[in-house]
């Protein structure tokens, strides 16, 4: 049973089949990972913006980073970036995290769980996409990187956004089930629905796991 079964509609389910979206892609030999704004701003349900799936997202992405750093696979963190100003903000539609008062720096620092190390990247970033307006295609040119595991919060924004970025530039992308959460429950397995459906491959981590002890070249 997939998770977003009981919020599609089984005549939805009939119009996807029938154009043959879905179903299970490949992967590729050469993956990075890709780890979405995992920072205590998402995790700690105490912030404004922070979800109740948070920190099962942190322990879910700590098995994948342990296990991609033992294989050496390219890593890589997206985190927010504090704007002070409109021009800098953008036309975002909430205003909770752009507050400058008092402004709490810990809300985009990455959870100590999930701490890059000295040579991994940490791209900072305004808007969803970690591909928008950095230069994320080409270190992952650099790399010959062929698939991008994507994870993080949250999955019907800057997941989703990050996902479809992807996609467009012609990168295969996975994405683990549990290492991605949302604050809604309901938009959360309809993102998930819609990425199985046109632009990656969500499955479970233990399928990740087993793809990046067996089927990686590096």
């Amino acid at each position: 049973m997939a998770i977003w079964d009981d919020v599609i509609p089984k005549e939805d389910l009939v119009m996807f089949a029938k154009a043959k979206f879905g179903g299970k892609g490949e992967f590729g030999k050469n993956p990075a990972i890709l780890f979405v704004d995992i920072t205590y701003g998402f995790v700690e349900e105490s912030y404004p913006l922070g979800c109740k799936m948070g920190w099962s997202v942190v322990s879910a992405n700590k098995k994948l980073l342990d296990k991609g750093r033992e294989k050496g696979v390219p890593i890589f963190f997206t985190r927010g970036m504090h704007g002070t100003t409109f021009t800098e903000r953008g036309r975002w539609k909430y205003r909770t995290s752009f507050e400058t008062k008092n402004f709490d720096p810990k809300v985009h620092q990455i959870v100590e769980e999930l701490k890059p190390n000295p040579d991994e990247v940490v791209i900072t970033k305004i808007f969803p996409s970690g591909f928008f307006n950095t230069n994320l295609v080409s270190m992952l040119i650099l790399h010959h990187v062929d698939s991008v595991i994507v994870t993080g919060l949250v999955t019907s924004g800057c997941v989703r956004a990050t996902v479809v970025d992807a996609f467009s530039y012609n990168f295969i992308v996975i994405v683990p089930e549990e290492c991605v959460g949302d604050r809604g429950v309901v938009s959360h397995k309809v993102s998930l629905f819609d990425m199985q459906m046109k632009y990656a491959n969500v499955v479970p981590l233990s399928e990740v796991i087993d793809y990046l002890d067996g089927g990686v070249e590096r």
